[in-house]
């Protein structure tokens, strides 16, 4: 062991007295300067100009503009020229024979080397163990979890670029050979990854094989045991394949021999990390302070209830513009999108059927000249150079699933052991794929009975089958709109009460701008339905006050007479921007957020509301006018006609309640109710409508009710706990100085040091 330290300590000499390796720490640390200097200030000067700061220890270091990620892209420069010599130079002048003629062993060699590696690795980083210090003082509760834990992944990284490149140096005499290996060995470690991704053994050996990205899970707070194994075995791989080759160059060895202890070598190592990748043998620990890379408490305790098997069959329509998504190229990156779940349930197993059929695509368009079906499925095949028989014909797939009602598009049958089955499906949104709060829900329903939402359908009310601007396809049943109803947890039926009773198992009906009164029997149903309790979300409308009233007035609700006005240069007059309230806020966590961040509600042809408490309900405002509204009882033509306020004809100005949130006690159960007063609110239109200088959050209506409605079973709160980090203690007077000494401080000093030691070993 001492003389594994004697070699360490000599190596570092040699080291530390080359112009070359002061050089890459001088370098790095002015990249590194400037890199963190330019974030902070970032930072900075956001906060002068009053901008809320969020994140900061991950905005600064992780993300697009993070600089952890700016410098993975460059490490692989340095370490190539730090390793070139560390054998190769004692094989060029000679000494290679001294070291083989004393009582040193080839491992003690090889290790002796390698720690001198370590130790300059932790001098190359000490920069960011300073800029850790610095963000511990100068960032409010600063996520030193996530920021030590990325410091970890490029030091491991660079201690892996470390081992190949004394390898490398470890089988040529030339340090520019040694360096030019070191690099071709790095880039085929990089490339290896695509390498085989259509053949599933293949694909897991190459994809293990590949050091690209495996400091990114490090880099965002997450440890596991898969990279931590990999960085390792890498380390020890080509530490024990310098080894064999400097025990060849000592001893006569056949060539055969050699070789065949390198691919043993080597084959234990793959199949060490083979097993190292099972998700039964993975663990993890998150660093992070809000526990970013972990499910969210409400999933786990989802997962925790799901005993048996789960299988998630994707099904990929060749034919569907999200082909690419289900290849078997791209198997493994699909792999990580559920790796979060497979972490707390490892038998999930994911399956791929492949298959071609009529989907409503843009490549229909790309495939002109095919007549048939089959025809544009087999150029598709030849285009991508898949095998067409891996595709299941539209009659086969049809034997095996109907997936008309999903338009034949990419989705995924979550199944279970028992047979209980559940959709997720791609969203016609940026972001695509299901969130946490989607997938969670999905699985929800395996666990606990989904809210089912009637529709109440009849005398020109909206309907969730139509796509018109008014009406509410878009919130209830769009199947690709991430936040409709069913991706969000819930069932969603139609209802007629002219021919149906209201059925026990209907947890909310809505009832949405009826145009005529309902008739005896239906009354009689809905009333049924009240009286035992049930949940209702009832929205009114202007000029439908004598038609919706009877319903409201049993809660000791009233839609106010005429519609509300108030005067704007840009806008209509009957376009209310509503508030939300401080109760609101304070009791519905949905709208806590909106609130704070200064959200509003636009609603067009709205109505007052006013409350009666006699009738044994309580009510919380959750959406209210400003003070310069009035209830405009003679204008009805408000294009061409100018409302004025006329409080001699019951006119009234003031804050008016749009949204009402009622509840009461009906035996042992609590009955909720939530009253609108404008139905456009919530409609395909306005939903789909950005008005300009408005920040307006109009589905949180949606959210905001139904969570309530539903006894906040769903949607689903996924939502982290906010980063605290969210401040930094330097004004914008010292921004510059700060700045500029990231940029010329560290490296000056160690230049400094650099020229002194290389001085004083030149005049010795």
């Amino acid at each position: 062991m001492k003389t594994t330290y004697r070699i360490a300590i000599a190596e570092l000499r040699s080291l530390f007295c080359s112009p070359v390796a002061w050089l890459i720490l001088v370098i790095f640390a002015v990249q590194v300067g400037a890199a963190f200097g330019n974030a902070f200030d970032r930072q900075v000067q956001s906060q002068a100009l009053g901008y809320g700061l969020w994140d900061v220890t991950a905005n600064i270091f992780t993300g697009w503009l993070g600089i952890f990620p700016g410098f993975l892209r460059n490490l692989y420069l340095y370490i190539p020229l730090l390793t070139m010599g560390l054998m190769s130079r004692e094989y060029s002048s000679g000494s290679i024979k001294l070291l083989f003629s004393s009582p040193v062993t080839d491992s003690q060699i090889i290790f002796g080397k390698y720690i001198s590696v370590l130790i300059y690795n932790l001098v190359l980083i000490l920069p960011l163990f300073i800029i850790g210090l610095f963000c511990s003082i100068f960032i409010k509760d600063a996520d030193l979890g996530l920021l030590f834990t990325g410091v970890l992944g490029i030091y491991l990284l660079i201690c892996a670029y470390g081992a190949i490149g004394l390898f490398m140096s470890s089988i040529t005499s030339y340090q520019v050979v040694a360096a030019m290996g070191t690099l071709a060995v790095l880039a085929a470690l990089n490339y290896i990854g695509e390498v085989g991704q259509d053949y599933a053994f293949v694909r897991d050996i190459t994809y293990w094989l590949s050091i690209y990205g495996r400091a990114n899970e490090f880099i965002g707070g997450l440890i596991c045991s898969e990279d931590l194994l990999y960085f390792f075995l890498i380390i020890a791989l080509f530490l024990i394949l310098s080894i064999l080759k400097l025990r060849a160059g000592r001893r006569k060895v056949s060539h055969g021999k050699t070789w065949g202890t390198y691919g043993i070598v080597v084959l234990i190592a793959i199949l060490i990390g083979y097993f190292s990748t099972l998700p039964s043998m993975k663990i993890y620990y998150d660093s992070t302070a809000n526990m970013r890379n972990t499910l969210t408490q409400a999933s786990q305790d989802i997962m925790e209830k799901l005993d048996g098997e789960l299988k998630i069959t994707s099904y990929v329509n060749l034919l569907d513009d999200n082909y690419s998504i289900g290849l078997p190229r791209q198997l493994k990156f699909d792999y990580e999108r559920f790796e979060q779940y497979i972490r707390f349930k490892p038998e999930i197993k994911m399956d791929y059927v492949y298959y071609y059929d009529e989907a409503n695509s843009q490549l229909d368009f790309r495939l002109e000249g095919c007549n048939t079906i089959e025809e544009r499925a087999q150029k598709m095949a030849k285009i991508l150079n898949l095998d067409i028989k891996m595709f299941l014909t539209p009659e086969q797939i049809r034997e095996k699933i109907d997936l008309s009602s999903e338009g034949n598009r990419f989705i995924r049958v979550v199944e279970r052991e028992n047979g209980q089955k559940s959709i997720l499906r791609l969203f016609d949104d940026n972001e695509k794929h299901p969130s946490e709060k989607e997938i969670s829900a999905a699985l929800k329903r395996f666990v606990v009975e989904s809210p089912k939402v009637a529709f109440l359908t009849g005398h020109e009310m909206r309907e969730i089958t139509k796509t018109g601007d008014r009406d509410y396809n878009q919130f209830a049943e769009n199947q690709y709109f991430r936040y409709s109803l069913v991706n969000q947890g819930f069932n969603v039926v139609n209802l007629s009460l002219v021919e149906q009773e209201i059925p026990e198992d209907i947890d909310i009906v809505v009832v949405a701008d009826m145009k005529t009164a309902l008739n005896e029997v239906e009354n009689e149903r809905l009333n049924k339905y009240i009286a035992r309790g049930g949940n209702l979300f009832v929205l009114g409308d202007a000029r439908r006050q004598d038609v919706m009233n009877p319903i409201a007035k049993q809660f000791g609700v009233t839609f106010m007479p005429g519609t509300l006005v108030e005067m704007k240069e840009n806008d209509s007059p009957t376009l209310i921007v509503g508030q939300i309230t401080e109760e609101a806020a304070e009791n519905f966590k949905e709208y806590a957020r909106p609130r704070e961040f200064g959200y509003v509600v636009t609603m067009p042809d709205v109505v007052g509301l006013s409350f009666d408490a006699s009738k044994g309900f309580k009510a919380l405002p959750v959406i209210v006018t400003d003070s310069l509204c009035w209830n405009e009882l003679q204008t009805t033509d408000f294009l061409d006609d100018m409302p004025k306020l006329n409080p001699e004809t019951g006119e009234t100005q003031g804050v008016f309640p749009t949204v009402l949130a009622l509840n009461r006690k009906v035996g042992d159960k609590e009955q909720r109710i939530v009253i609108t007063g404008d139905a456009d609110c919530v409609s395909n239109g306005e939903m789909s409508r950005n008005r300009n200088g408005y920040s307006s959050t109009n589905f949180t209506i949606i959210t905001g009710t139904f969570k309530w409605l539903s006894y906040d079973e769903y949607p689903l709160d996924t939502e982290r706990p906010r980063p605290t980090d969210n401040e930094v203690y330097i004004g914008r007077d010292a921004r510059k100085l700060v700045r500029y000494g990231w940029y010329g401080v560290m490296p000056i000093v160690l230049a400094a040091i650099g020229i002194t030691v290389l001085t004083r070993r030149k005049r010795r």
